[in-house]
């Protein structure tokens, strides 16, 4: 009997997998052969690695990593998944792959440090070979997206398609040579390994042919008359309209992309920065910057920016997220109260009260409160947390009630619900405002990569793209609030803290400005998508920064490559033409002239 997700089974059954029987089921702990048996010769928590339940929400558990066996300890015995950083560098590829063109002129490459998951899996008496299950969940993640893209019209002939077809074959004769006695050196380990990393790269392909087709219909409006009844024309009135077929809305709107800029970084250069880059501000107005002293609040450098941004950039601002409970964010007076949540209640609707009463003017969106579902340094009750945040926007909505306003949604993927039972799992928390009729206009995702911290390890692009169409089901715009990757490796000496990971070689000035191309192209090509905001303009060593290198500008505010992307970016987005650079596939390092856009 197979035990998959509803709507997995049919594609399952065609990767050929089949769980074991019920003898075989005897309640042993869910376990996989590592990928490499050298890697741990103690019984140890497995950095990064956490347990999936049905629609990947992630559940109670333990990864536990003992002389080359992955054992997952979990909460319940239903089928789950496994997801973990993999290493996919140039010394595992030496290890089953000759350098050989695989077709037209396309070889295999390193895809860096990812995290990936298997598929839904029951417990049995032998276990798992980890490197199948991962490539088993990557090609039935691939043939899910073709349907949900509605991209099955792609010809066989494609380079895509016939390197999937390659994964697919490499993956059948792994099954094949499957056994009883797998190793981490067999012969299926080695098909299996293959078949992954064929797949993933197809799959990179894949959500970079679908974002060169729904970018060109969505800037041209093509997507939004085909299904809009207000007729042939986009108005200024113009609402979003839910799409039939693919879930989530269609905006009237092009996408706006901005930046969020420290008040610390007042400088001309930064000022010439946002106004060749950017069609919004964001300011951060961290409680700590905001209200340093209790009672006592500094106002001028924010307000310095956002009168440069009115008077004379005239550009609009982007305020919040007002209540933020990260530890970069809460000022130290702040802490003798985060156990009288009446206390803590009264204190953030004062704050809020008088920075909106102050900005109401020259602010036209919010990011009313940010994390609050995670239970990141200030532990809430559900309760609270559903209290709170509806007191906020209650709030801000009675201050301010002509602005937009949206609530930030932290560590999307969230893994902090598998070691923090109090907290809530990410799309459960919002679907809960929806349901208790909390008025937001928008949810915001915070998307930070390559980050030693929770929540900031490194995904391939299908899984980005999958992600965001997640989150598009919530039948409401999605806005980028806060997204970026280093621009230098990031290390961390603490060893219970995940490793930050890397997306096709090593963090630098070039690998952020490649990861940039990419991810900006597909999150502005998604029609639900109102904004693409980097997290950080410049990073500072005298207040908050969001991530160490992280900023579009680097040492004495000179511009990184990056930079010059997302000016790339706003200038597609302005002509309505696909980025050249992310159509040619340069931006997964070959050469251009082999991509094929995807028609229809």
């Amino acid at each position: 009997m197979n035990q998959t997700r509803e709507g997995e089974a049919d594609t399952v059954v065609v990767l050929g997998y089949a769980a074991a029987s019920c003898e075989e089921c005897v309640r042993l702990m869910l376990r996989y052969i590592a990928l490499d048996r050298s890697e741990s010769s103690g019984d140890q928590p497995l950095s990064g690695a956490y347990v999936l339940g049905p629609d990947s929400v992630p559940i109670a558990g333990e990864v536990i990593c003992e002389q080359g066996i992955i054992r997952c300890e979990k909460s319940t015995t239903e089928a789950a998944a496994l997801a973990l950083q993999v290493t996919l560098d140039q010394e595992q590829l030496d290890q089953f792959d000759d350098g050989q063109e695989l077709i037209d002129g396309i070889t295999l490459c390193p895809l860096g440090e990812l995290t990936l998951q298997t598929c839904l899996l029951p417990e049995r008496d032998r276990p798992y070979l980890l490197v199948l299950e991962l490539a088993r969940h990557r090609m039935m993640m691939f043939l899910n997206r073709l349907e949900e893209w509605q991209a099955f019209d792609i010809p066989e002939s494609t380079p895509v398609m016939r390197l999937f077809g390659l994964a697919r074959s490499a993956f059948t004769d792994a099954l094949v040579s499957a056994s009883d006695s797998i190793e981490p050196d067999s012969n299926a380990a080695r098909l299996g390994m293959r078949a992954l990393w064929i797949a993933i790269e197809a799959s990179e392909r894949l959500t970079l042919l679908i974002a060169q087709r729904d970018f060109q219909q969505r800037m041209s409006g093509e997507m939004y008359i085909s299904i809009a009844d207000d007729g042939p024309k986009i108005n200024k009135k113009a609402k979003p309209v839910l799409h039939p077929s693919r879930g989530g809305v269609v905006l009237p709107q092009k996408p706006a992309i901005g930046c969020s800029v420290s008040p610390a970084v007042f400088d001309y250069r930064t000022k010439q920065a946002l106004e060749k880059s950017c069609d919004f501000i964001t300011m951060p107005m961290r409680w700590i910057e905001m209200e340093p002293r209790e009672g006592e609040y500094e106002y001028a450098p924010t307000d310095r920016w956002i009168e440069w941004a009115i008077r004379t950039a005239k550009i609009p601002v982007v305020a919040g997220p007002l209540i933020d409970f990260r530890p970069t964010s809460v000022p130290d007076w702040l802490y003798i109260w985060e156990n009288d949540y009446e206390t803590l209640r009264e204190l953030v609707y004062e704050h809020i009260k008088a920075l909106v009463t102050r900005y109401r003017r020259t602010v036209t969106r919010w990011t009313v409160c940010s994390g609050l579902h995670t239970g990141e340094h200030f532990k809430l009750s559900f309760e609270q947390m559903m209290d709170l945040t509806r007191i906020c926007v209650l709030l801000v909505r009675k201050l301010h009630p002509r602005a937009t306003m949206q609530i930030e949604i932290t560590q999307p993927w969230g893994e902090y619900h598998t070691t923090d039972r109090q907290s809530l799992p990410p799309t459960l928390y919002a679907e809960m405002l929806s349901q208790a009729g909390v008025q937001i206009d928008a949810f915001a995702l915070r998307l930070q990569m390559g980050s030693c911290g929770q929540g900031q390890s490194t995904r391939d692009l299908m899984s980005f793209s999958a992600l965001l169409d997640h989150y598009a089901t919530l039948d409401r715009p999605l806005s980028i609030s806060a997204i970026g990757a280093p621009a230098q490796p990031m290390t961390d000496q603490n060893p219970d803290c995940p490793k930050a990971g890397h997306w096709r070689q090593p963090w630098s000035d070039a690998a952020q400005a490649q990861w940039m191309s990419a991810i900006s192209a597909i999150a502005l090509s998604k029609p639900y998508v109102q904004s693409f905001c980097w997290h950080d303009l410049a990073e500072t060593k005298w207040a908050p920064t969001e991530m160490t290198a992280g900023g579009l500008l680097g040492a004495k505010y000179h511009p990184r490559p990056s930079f010059d992307r997302l000016v790339e970016a706003r200038n597609a987005v302005t002509a309505g033409v696909f980025p050249a650079r992310v159509a040619s596939l340069d931006v997964l390092g070959i050469q251009s002239g082999q991509s094929s856009v995807v028609q229809g």
